[in-house]
């Protein structure tokens, strides 16, 4: 056991992930000084962590002296899709929202122009909504799709939009109001524009920098959701808002919305 002040073991852990974590979540690179009053460390314990950061390729620092993320992240994010660790985040989310509403429960990525839902909690009604992560919809007719096209995340397709119900917005105007409306209550949400009969909402989900980076969302029959709205709006928005603190590497607060 360490004596006398030095620091234990535990302590340098605890020292290190403390600029490590300090760096990641900073939008730039942070220099010297900066890290030393961040964390608030002694200056000779600053220097011995960060070269030993550095020798581990935890960080590393720019041609100006500043610090970033080292190999080791870039090597695991070139190995590693981003989808599998926010699905693996967004789990519990995911369940709790289920065991709220016992609607069917998604969460969406988008990938290129395109928006895939990467996650799904089953339905606990008997009528319920079919497996979506396998299938391909026009974003405009969902209501996790209408997230990322309110906040710009992806843009809609050149030419004329699908239009699989009589319902679905297809006009560039109405999808105008449409997402402004959205963008204004925090929300989107869709009753019967994918299929007659089925309606959803989702919320943005957002990362580091407060871009859009998910959507979390509940579908199931227009008869069930549609006079629901206001009240799964609040819902899914506190637990995309405890999805994103996660993402930012932050522990959920009690009662964070």
């Amino acid at each position: 056991m360490a004596t006398n002040g030095s620091t234990t073991g535990t302590q340098a852990v605890d020292r290190a992930a403390l600029l490590v974590s300090t760096v990641i979540q900073s939008d730039e690179p942070l220099s010297f000084a900066d890290l030393q009053e961040a964390c608030d460390l002694p200056k000779s314990t600053t220097s011995r962590m960060l070269t030993a950061l550095e020798r581990s390729e935890l960080l590393e620092r720019t041609d100006d002296g500043g610090y970033v993320a080292g190999g080791l992240f870039w090597l695991y994010a070139a190995r590693h899709d981003p989808g599998e660790d926010l699905v693996r985040l967004a789990g519990p989310m995911l369940q709790a929202v289920g065991e709220a509403t016992h609607e069917t429960v998604n969460l969406s990525m988008a990938r290129g122009e395109r928006v895939v839902q990467v996650a799904q909690v089953d339905s606990q009604f008997l009528l319920g909504t079919r497996d979506w992560t396998q299938v391909d919809v026009p974003a405009h007719c969902s209501s996790l799709g209408k997230v990322f096209l309110a906040w710009d995340a992806v843009q809609l397709p050149p030419g004329p939009l699908e239009t699989p119900t009589a319902m679905s917005l297809s006009d560039p105007a109405s999808l105008r109001v449409d997402f402004k409306r959205t963008r204004d209550r925090g929300w989107a949400t869709t009753v019967d524009e994918l299929e007659v009969g089925l309606s959803g909402i989702a919320v943005p989900v957002r990362g580091t920098r407060d871009q859009v980076v998910a959507a979390l969302g509940v579908s199931g029959p227009t008869q069930r959701l549609e006079t629901r709205f206001d009240e799964l709006g609040r819902l899914l928005t506190h637990h995309a808002a405890e999805l994103t603190e996660l993402l930012r590497g932050k522990t959920p607060q009690e009662g964070a919305a």
